[in-house]
């Protein structure tokens, strides 16, 4: 009887282990991003209101390895201009892994109102 008890605490102990590893892992490796347009923030592109290249160029960068087991760090993220504040404006990002390889990233609006963007970033 005491063997059965210490098994399932065992089992049960790993288990809850592996789920709260799987929700940090899920948790920390986000790549959407909702950044306030205020005057620190916010650009221009052709005449529209856009989140400053800066700003998409440092969280992109910082969470783009979050976890040794989530994607690849990459360093010296770039954009070519500022993301416009309007649902399903793109551009694409570049940064560079460890061993020198270019990587394109790229970003996606997928909401913006006058206050703020929402955009992610794909792996």
């Amino acid at each position: 009887m005491q063997r059965n008890k210490f098994a399932v605490g065992v089992i049960g102990g790993a288990t809850a282990v592996v789920a709260l590893g799987g929700l940090g892992t899920y948790l920390l490796s986000g790549t959407e991003s909702t950044s306030r347009l205020d005057e620190h923030s916010t650009a221009s592109v052709n005449g529209h209101k856009a989140l400053a290249s800066r700003i998409v160029e440092g969280r992109t960068e910082s969470k783009y390895h979050p976890l040794p087991w989530v994607g690849s760090k990459v360093t010296g993220v770039t954009c070519p201009t500022g993301l416009k504040a309007v649902t399903g404006a793109t551009i694409t990002c570049t940064g560079k892994r460890n061993d020198s390889e270019v990587v394109r990233i790229p970003v996606r609006v997928t909401r913006a109102d006058a206050k703020s963007v929402t955009w992610k970033f794909e792996r």
